[in-house]
């Protein structure tokens, strides 16, 4: 799958006249990718695999701004399936890493008071004016943007919506569990019993127990 704008440091060239780019890169981002698709689809194993194989690959640059650029990778697919767990890997090296990588783990992790837009990804800067999260056309940053909204304390439940539909159509069944989950407690909470019912069918037919 493409992550073109997460990988922005990692693009291969385009063209045929420009000098070939370092093995490194092609590694990096041909992992990074195995990466996401696994990991969204919920296959862990092989999505730590090739996390690694990622991150070794950019380890040889001795360049702390790759590195975390890769962890960050890792960071904003665990934001879109509203696995927060503070992005450990790119902490250690968030010292060293730009300005802009700095703005984006601010933003995956909720922390929007003060952030710069311009310092953002541009699909993400209409989201942190409180800008639909249906606005935003790739799939993949649609979850994210949902994702650090939720941790932003700032989806509707139109967002909610927009990130169940969006996990649902790319059959990424990580995220559509999470956010199915999120979808129930809010039908518990609102006392519609008859819509939280429904919503658990479909989690257990997408976790496979029907």
């Amino acid at each position: 799958m493409k992550i073109l704008v997460l990988l922005g440091a990692l693009a291969l060239a385009g063209c045929a006249s420009k000098p070939v780019p370092p093995d490194w890169q092609a590694d990096a981002k041909g992992a990074l990718d195995g990466f996401t698709d696994d990991y969204l689809k919920g296959n862990t194993a092989a999505a730590e695999a090739e996390f690694r194989q990622a991150r070794l690959a950019t380890t040889a640059t001795g360049r702390a701004d790759h590195v975390a650029q890769v962890e960050l990778v890792r960071c904003a697919a665990q934001a879109a399936s509203l696995v927060f767990e503070d992005c450990p890997g790119y902490a250690t090296l968030a010292a060293d890493a730009t300005a802009t990588q700095r703005a984006y783990a601010d933003y995956l992790a909720g922390r929007w008071q003060g952030l710069d837009p311009e310092l953002l990804p541009e699909q993400h800067r209409p989201v942190l004016a409180g800008g639909p999260i249906g606005a935003v056309a790739d799939p993949l940053a649609r979850l994210v943007a949902a994702g650090a909204a939720f941790k932003a304390g700032r989806i509707t439940p139109e967002g909610i919506a927009q990130a169940v539909e969006t996990a649902s159509n790319q059959g990424w069944r990580r995220p559509l569990l999470t956010w199915l989950g999120i979808q129930a407690q809010r039908a518990d909470a609102a006392g519609d019993a008859a819509a939280a019912t429904q919503i658990r069918r479909r989690i257990a037919l997408a976790a496979g127990q029907r």
